[in-house]
């Protein structure tokens, strides 16, 4: 297969970016054809050139709102698509989901959107999920199919008529695995615990420090890894509760899974999610989690067994159980173990990669079997091939 994948910014590294790099460097392997398209150079664009990824960057594809630059961003994407002829295109992010779908269906490409979370989840606030919802009913009828990356994520969609059900499947993300030596030992005392998230909005950094500021007669010591917009007012408000001297900002890194390996709590707290892979990339880490019961955190994060979940912004509730990972060795190891196991059992990279080639398969298939609706400039009346091996 010839696959196209796109997102919108360069200048970060999330989890939609993780998993399109994975993606393309599988299917790479396998032998097929992958470019990746993104808005602007950056740091995400140095991981592909560093992967050997073959990408483009494109000019005119941004986050923000511009009625101007988008429209240019769709002139240019679809002429970047003209050129490459995929026969499958894969948008990841809300604006290259909606332009990139537009483009491909312009050239009557088969196209497909994946939604790492929606941006009119429970949480967010109430005029910008409006907007959103909006945006994804109107995108959905240009592609062929969307992909939530969690049950919640589909049924809510389906509850807001975003995709009739016809065209939804949820596919769990899915992780690659680790050395032995980047498991970690949890029950190692005194206890370091982790939390690997942006300091912006959705993040909840300030419910962990308080809850953490209440338990300073136990041992612990805080990584926060990440940066962002939030990261100065997270600094005060750990001075002001007295914990700066065991609080510990390590800005954005590259060597997640080693500072994992290192820890013996995971933590993520949070006003909104999708599917988080960081929980994920804790599990394989043999770390247990705590997580906020938000989205599809429940299907990861496995109560009482893998971890705890915990109410949104309760500080008591995160307080009472970090008391009882703080205070007990063998319930940290035995969580984590069990957090290793169901990793293991339901979240490795393999099995979501192929479920996900599985649905571009069906997707061919479908155009295949409707050749007025498979054809583009690759020739008129032309329907888009499947390969049944690389």
């Amino acid at each position: 297969m010839r696959i196209v994948y796109v997102i919108t910014r360069s200048d970060e590294i999330g989890g939609a970016h993780i998993h399109v790099r994975d993606f393309s460097l599988a299917l790479l392997a396998q032998g097929h054809e992958v470019t990746v398209l993104a808005g602007g150079s950056g740091t995400f664009t140095d991981e592909l050139q560093r992967h050997s990824i073959p990408f483009v960057p494109l000019r005119h594809l941004q986050r923000s709102i511009h009625p101007v630059r988008d429209v240019l961003a769709l002139a240019e994407m679809r002429a970047t698509l003209a050129r490459i002829k995929p026969d499958l295109v894969s948008t990841h992010s809300a604006k290259a989901g909606w332009i990139g779908r537009v483009a491909a269906w312009s050239l009557r490409i088969p196209v497909i959107y994946t939604a790492h979370g929606w941006a009119f989840t429970d949480g967010v606030p109430a005029r910008q999920a409006r907007l959103y919802r909006w945006a994804e009913r109107a995108a959905s009828a240009f592609g062929d199919r969307t992909i939530t990356v969690c049950e919640h994520d589909r049924a809510l969609a389906l509850k807001h008529s975003v995709a009739t059900a016809a065209k939804m499947i949820a596919v769990h993300n899915g992780m690659p695995d680790v050395a032995p030596s980047l498991q970690s030992d949890a029950g190692k005392a005194p206890p370091r615990v982790v939390m690997v998230a942006r300091f912006e909005q959705q993040k909840d950094h300030a419910t962990a420090l308080r809850a953490l500021a209440g338990l300073v007669h136990l041992e612990w010591e805080l990584d926060l890894v990440g940066d962002g917009p939030n990261m100065g007012d997270v600094q005060r408000l750990a001075a002001e509760l007295g914990v700066a001297d065991r609080v510990h900002f390590l800005g954005r890194r590259r060597d997640v899974a080693q500072i994992l390996s290192a820890s013996q709590i995971f933590i993520l707290i949070t006003n909104w999610e999708g599917f988080p892979r960081s929980i994920l990339e804790a599990m394989r880490a043999r770390l247990p989690v705590i997580a906020t019961a938000v989205a599809g955190s429940g299907e990861s994060v496995a109560e009482g067994s893998t971890g705890f979940l915990v109410p949104r912004a309760d500080v008591d509730a995160l307080r009472g159980r970090l008391a009882l990972l703080l205070g007990d060795a063998e319930l940290r190891a035995a969580m984590g173990s069990a957090g290793r196991r169901r990793y293991e059992e339901r979240f490795l990279f393999g099995r979501t990669l192929e479920r996900t080639v599985a649905v571009y398969r069906e997707v061919l298939a479908a155009r295949s079997r409707n050749p007025r609706t498979a054809t583009s400039e690759r020739g008129a009346g032309r329907a888009y091939p499947i390969s049944e091996s690389p």
